[in-house]
C-alpha cells in the first residue's frame, strides 16, 4: 500500500506536467471554441480552425499521459469490451458513407463525434497533482463563462423569454461552467478564492436556467449546492447551529414570499411559473419508442443513427432527428442497450465504492459526481465531449483506486493546499 499512495502523492516530472497542461490547454481551446459558436456572433470558420489546434494539442498528448493499466480487476473485465464497442461504432461509422456534414459533426460537434473518447481519461494516473491541473483548469472555465456572460448578458437577457437562440446559449454556456459545482463539493481542497469563483459560476448559472425556465437544469444545479451543503453539515463542527440557522431564514423566507411576492409577476420567475408542468418531451419518446425496433434497442443505430419525429421543431429540414433530450435514450439510439448496459456495470460499482468504501471527500465526491450524472441523464444529454462528462470518467477512475480511496481525509487536504513539488502554480 505504501508503494501506491507514494505513487499517488509523489511528484511527476516536467515533461509529464507540460503533457497534461497541453491536454487541458487544447481541450479549453476547443470547448470555448464550441461555446463561441452557439452565439452567431463569430464566423464558424474561424471557430472550427480553432476546435482543429485544440484537437491536435489532445491528441499529441492524450496517449503520452493515459496509462494502460487497470486498478480493479472486475474493471479492466467491462472497461476493455465497453472501449471495444465503442471503437467498433465508430470505425462502422467511417466505413460506411461519409459525407462532409457528419465530419463535421463528429469533429466539432461535442455530443456526436468526440464523446466517444473521453473513456480513455479513465487512464488517466492517479496522482494528486494530475487533480490539481484538473481543479485549475475548472477554474479558468470558470473565468471564460463569466467572461461569456458579460459578453453577450444581452442575449441571456432577451426579453423574449421563449427564444430559442437565448435558450440555446444558456445550454451551451452551461457547458463552461457546470464543472465548477466539482470545485464546490471538493471545497476542503481549495483556497477561498477558488471556492467563491465556484459558487459564483453556479449561482449565476442557476439564474439563467430559472430565468429561462429550463427546468432539468435547475434540477441540476439545485441538487450541486443541495448536496454541497449536506457536505458542509457533515463535515462542520457547528451542524445544530446551522442547521436552526438553516431552517430560520428559510421560514422567515417563505412567510415574507406568501405574503408579498406573486412569482407569475416576476421578471426571473415569471416564465418559469408559466411554463409549469409543460409537457415538452412525451411527444419525441413516442415517436421514438415506435421507431425503433428489436434490433435498434439491442444495437443501437450507429454513431449516424437517426429516428422519425415528424412535427415537433420549428423549421425542420427533415422528418428524422439524430439526438434525443433524454440521455439513456441517446446512448440508446446510438449504442443500444449493449453500450448503456457496459456504462452502467461501470458506473454503479464505482459509486458504491466511492460512497461506502472510501475515507476522504475526494473519493466521496468522485462518486457522487457519477450517481448525479445518471439522474441528469433523463433532463440532459449528459454523454459529451465536455467537462461535465470528462469528470465522471475521471471519477469512476478515482473510486475505483483503493489505496486513493483509503487516504486518511488530512493527508489529502494537506497535499491539495500545499504547493506543487513541480514548478508549475495551481
Amino acid at each position: 500500500m505504501a508503494n501506491r499512495i507514494s505513487s499517488i502523492t509523489a511528484p511527476i516530472s516536467l515533461q509529464k506536467i507540460r503533457k497534461l497542461n497541453l491536454f487541458w490547454y487544447g481541450f479549453t481551446i476547443y470547448s470555448l471554441s464550441v461555446t463561441f459558436t452557439t452565439t452567431g456572433h463569430v464566423n464558424f470558420t474561424i471557430c472550427q480552425g480553432a476546435q482543429i489546434i485544440g484537437l491536435i494539442l489532445m491528441t499529441s498528448s492524450i496517449f503520452s499521459i493515459t496509462e494502460l493499466k487497470m486498478d480493479n480487476a472486475y474493471l479492466r473485465f467491462i472497461y476493455v469490451p465497453y472501449c471495444l464497442w465503442l471503437a467498433y461504432l465508430v470505425i462502422q461509422a467511417f466505413t460506411s458513407l461519409l459525407d462532409y456534414t457528419f465530419l463535421k459533426g463528429f469533429l466539432f460537434n461535442p455530443y456526436e463525434g468526440m464523446l466517444y473518447f473521453a473513456p480513455l481519461l479513465l487512464l488517466f494516473p492517479r496522482n494528486i497533482i494530475y487533480y490539481k491541473r484538473l481543479f485549475y483548469f475548472i477554474a479558468i472555465f470558470g473565468v471564460a463563462y463569466i467572461l461569456y456572460d458579460v459578453v453577450f448578458i444581452r442575449d441571456l437577457l432577451n426579453s423574449d423569454r421563449s427564444s430559442l437562440s437565448s435558450q440555446g446559449i444558456v445550454e451551451a454556456f452551461s457547458d463552461l461552467g457546470f464543472a465548477s459545482g466539482f470545485i464546490i463539493l471538493t471545497y476542503a481542497y481549495h483556497v477561498k478564492k477558488r471556492q467563491l469563483l465556484a459558487l459564483t459560476v453556479v449561482l449565476m448559472q442557476l439564474f439563467f436556467v430559472v430565468v429561462r425556465a429550463r427546468r432539468g437544469m435547475i434540477l441540476m444545479y439545485s441538487d450541486i449546492l443541495f448536496v454541497s451543503y449536506l457536505l458542509y453539515i457533515f463535515h462542520s463542527k457547528m451542524k445544530l447551529m446551522i442547521i436552526y440557522l438553516t431552517i430560520f431564514i428559510c421560514v422567515l423566507t417563505a412567510l415574507y414570499a406568501s405574503s408579498v411576492y406573486r412569482p407569475s409577476d416576476s421578471k426571473v420567475f415569471g416564465y418559469l411559473v408559466t411554463r409549469g408542468d409543460e409537457d415538452t418531451r412525451s411527444t419525441v419518446e413516442i415517436y421514438f419508442h415506435n421507431d425503433m425496433k428489436t434490433k435498434d434497442w439491442i444495437l443501437g443505430r450507429g454513431v449516424k443513427g437517426e429516428y422519425f419525429c415528424p412535427d415537433v421543431e420549428e423549421d425542420q429540414v427533415t422528418n428524422y432527428r439524430s439526438t434525443i433530450e433524454t440521455g439513456y435514450e441517446q446512448t440508446i439510439l446510438k449504442g443500444g442497450l449493449i453500450s448503456l448496459g457496459l456504462f452502467l456495470l461501470i458506473a454503479i460499482p464505482a459509486i458504491v465504492k466511492g460512497l461506502f468504501y472510501s475515507k476522504n471527500i475526494l473519493s466521496k465526491v468522485a462518486a457522487i459526481w457519477v450517481f448525479m450524472s445518471l439522474i441528469n441523464s433523463y433532463p440532459s444529454t449528459v454523454n459529451a465531449f465536455t467537462f461535465q462528462y470528462l469528470l465522471v470518467w475521471i471519477s469512476i477512475g478515482i473510486c475505483y483506486n483503493k489505496e486513493l480511496r483509503r487516504m486518511p481525509e488530512e493527508i489529502l487536504k494537506n497535499k491539495f493546499l500545499s504547493p506543487d513539488n513541480s514548478n508549475n502554480k495551481t
